[in-house]
């Protein structure tokens, strides 16, 4: 026995290496078919997947330039940081953009700026612009809300963000006299951290939830009067990066916590459906916004992404007539982020969010309804000069989502959806979430929020304007690519098809399954 002992000591360390090899070449050879470059490249073709997995890493810091990564490049990413660490966020020796590239942002400037006035607010406080219009003024409602900044973060859940990123967002909108929207999965312990709130839902109703998953109105009086944090209510009709797509939260991830708070069971997949049982068309839309004002108080709106027009025309036709409606309308552009949505509706559905919200205001601006309004405009507006496009366009207030999280760390891996974030901020992970500092990050986010408050206010006073809201659509100039320059698939290829005779899926399904007179079509 001490001779074998002796023998195998005597074997180096390689040895072992290429046994090692060996065995994982045996394996991959004649024990597994699930992977064909394994197979048939043993020990190389794993080198080839590792390579594949580190593949947006090695982009992102080696091979992609400074303007070339998206969602967001490394400058946008690097002003974000610099900002919210208060450091130096200004760069030398001229811009590095291509100035003459399609829609490319020109903020005219007046030959003499805004002069501030003596005792003047901003000659003290540098950041201070409120919203120029109310929450809930035209309509009445008995706890108007006009926010106190005009960029606040966008809707993003417990659930998708980690308890941390949560309470670190709260508590930097209270530093920053900002709103924290809550997102669809209902109002958390973390979201009561100090800072206004804007309780959104949607159509999973997660927080106003009947055990059947209808909207509950007592719920919702309930949760008003127990959280004077909450400011105003938000329905969500869909958002940019999956608009009419519902969802499902693996029963896996529904710890108590969760359950509690979404008014869902432990343990049991939630499916959030496409489209909302509250309501079923226009009319009923606005009979929920009103019966909900009603019963609570507080100014309610809306969020959609925009596409068709023709029931936002309904809805403002309504508004003419009725005398009532939204006190808010989020817009969200198709290039807005989330969690997890399939490349076909991350990439294709809903307008961006230029285009959708020069069509959609019009809408408003042709019935002469847009006082009655505060337009919030959401979809990577999250920087001075593109803040200062929007408020040319319409906008009165600006909601950030992914940039508010990287002002707490995120590095954009865009692993959102593998509940692998490294930088704690997107998982449910209680390792990874504990990298996330609160009060520092909410103190980040906190100066993120000032820094472009300030930035936004210089550029507005190089306008010669004193509120953002003063901005025209003279103001702004722009490369042109905008809807003028682009055609429908009709257009283009000189056809429109024909009519597929269709009634509905029950008629399919009948034909399918009983046949004969089920299948004429009609």
């Amino acid at each position: 026995m001490d001779q074998i002992i002796s023998i195998f000591q005597s074997i180096s360390w390689w040895i072992w290496v290429l046994i090692f090899l060996l065995i994982v070449a045996i394996r991959d050879i004649f024990f597994q078919r699930s992977h064909t470059i394994s197979h048939n490249f043993p020990l190389v073709g794993h080198l080839r997947y590792w390579l594949e997995s580190i593949g947006p890493e090695m982009r992102q810091y080696f091979v992609a330039n400074n303007r070339e990564e998206l969602p967001f490049n490394r400058i946008e990413r690097g002003w974000i940081y610099a900002s919210a660490k208060k450091e130096n966020n200004y760069e030398g020796f001229g811009t590095d953009r291509d100035i003459y590239a399609h829609q490319h942002i020109f903020v005219k400037n007046q030959m003499m700026a805004y002069k501030l006035p003596e005792n003047h607010i901003n000659t003290t406080d540098k950041t201070f612009i409120p919203c120029a219009k109310v929450m809930g003024a035209f309509n009445e409602r008995r706890k108007p809300f006009r926010p106190s900044s005009i960029i606040n973060v966008s809707a993003m859940s417990f659930g998708s963000l980690s308890a941390a990123a949560v309470e670190a967002m709260n508590k930097g909108v209270a530093k920053a006299d900002a709103y924290h929207n809550t997102g669809e999965g209902g109002l958390s312990k973390y979201h009561k951290q100090g800072g206004d709130v804007i309780f959104h839902f949607g159509t999973g109703y997660f927080g106003v939830r009947t055990p059947d998953g209808n909207f509950s109105m007592e719920k919702m009086k309930k949760l008003v009067e127990e959280n004077p944090t909450v400011k105003a209510i938000e329905i969500k009709l869909s958002q940019g990066a999956k608009p009419g797509k519902g969802g499902v939260l693996p029963g896996a991830k529904i710890t108590p916590e969760l359950a509690e708070i979404r008014g869902v069971e432990v343990g049991k997949d939630v499916l959030s459906p496409a489209t909302h049982k509250a309501f079923n068309n226009v009319k009923e839309l606005l009979e929920l916004i009103e019966n909900i004002a009603q019963e609570t108080g507080l100014p309610v709106g809306i969020k959609g992404a925009i596409g068709k027009l023709d029931q936002w025309e309904e809805l403002a036709d309504l508004m003419v007539k009725t005398g009532k409606g939204p006190d808010f309308i989020t817009v969200d552009g198709g290039e807005g982020g989330t969690g997890a949505a399939p490349p076909s509706f991350a990439d294709h559905v809903s307008l961006p969010w230029v285009y959708g919200f020069s069509s959609l205001y019009k809408v408003f601006l042709d019935r002469k309804l847009t006082d009655r309004i505060v337009f919030i405009g959401s979809g990577k507006l999250g920087f001075p000069a593109k803040a200062a496009m929007a408020f040319a366009m319409g906008v009165d207030c600006i909601n950030v989502a992914r940039e508010a999280m990287m002002s707490i760390g995120c590095i954009q891996a865009q692993v959102c959806h593998t509940n692998r974030c490294p930088a704690g901020v997107a998982t449910q992970n209680k390792w990874l979430q504990k990298g996330i500092d609160v009060p520092l990050k909410s103190d980040r986010l906190a100066q993120y929020f000032m820094t472009f408050r300030k930035e936004l206010l210089e550029i507005t006073h190089a306008s010669g304007y004193e509120h953002p809201c003063q901005y025209t659509m003279d103001d702004i100039q722009l490369n042109v690519d905008d809807n003028d320059l682009n055609r429908s698939l009709a257009s283009s290829y000189g056809y429109n098809k024909a009519k597929v005779p269709f009634i509905n899926m029950q008629k399919l399904y009948d034909c399918i399954h009983l046949g004969g007179k089920h299948c004429e079509n009609s």
